[in-house]
């Protein structure tokens, strides 16, 4: 079920035409058994950038609180989770994950942006990363509405992206930064 606009255009498009699309352009986050998960994003829709970082129970959700303060001034509040759902598409280590997720407009939405279920999926074998391309799919889906129209842009105004900055489909991944010994901790 794919949300459409009041023209029944599919949500996605909408956004895409308009040049509203988030992104996602970097991620990090760091999570263990005795410390609180931290995360760090950076997102950015057309020639507008917000960063921000925040602490979650988990590295997903610490992820997604740090979306929600990046685009804090979008949106006027948090969307509400409401499903999440990650499926193994095949056997072993390298086999994709599909993310499925499901949103609600921020508590603090008033009149026509209050009401709506927004989905959101990705897939990709770091099942943290694509969980979070899922949650900046549904977030679009849900400023695509019509009643939503200007949010980013509006809010964006103030942070604008570096000029020449280079623009990736996705999150970037570093294989060189990746390789790092996560057992040295258990020398100490």
């Amino acid at each position: 079920m794919t949300p459409t606009d009041a023209a029944g255009r599919p949500a996605g498009e909408v956004a895409e035409e308009a040049g509203r699309q988030i992104r996602l352009a970097r991620w990090t986050v760091t999570s263990g058994s005795n410390v609180q998960s931290r995360g760090a994003v950076v997102v950015e829709a057309g020639d507008h950038r917000w960063e921000a970082s925040a602490e979650g129970n988990g590295p997903v959700d610490a992820l997604f609180r740090a979306v929600d303060r990046a685009l804090t001034e979008v949106l006027t509040g948090h969307p509400r989770l409401i499903a999440y759902d990650i499926h193994a598409l095949a056997e072993g280590p390298d086999s994709e994950g599909r993310v499925a997720l499901r949103i609600a407009p921020p508590s603090a939405a008033a009149g026509r942006r209050a009401r709506g279920r927004y989905p959101g999926e990705a897939r990709g074998t770091n099942i943290i990363q694509a969980s979070v391309e899922a949650y900046i799919e549904a977030i679009n889906a849900m400023l695509a509405e019509e009643h939503w129209a200007g949010a980013a842009e509006a809010a964006g105004g103030r942070r604008r992206a570096r000029a020449g900055a280079r623009r990736a489909p996705e999150a970037e991944y570093d294989e060189a930064s990746a390789r790092h010994d996560t057992t040295s901790w258990f020398d100490r």
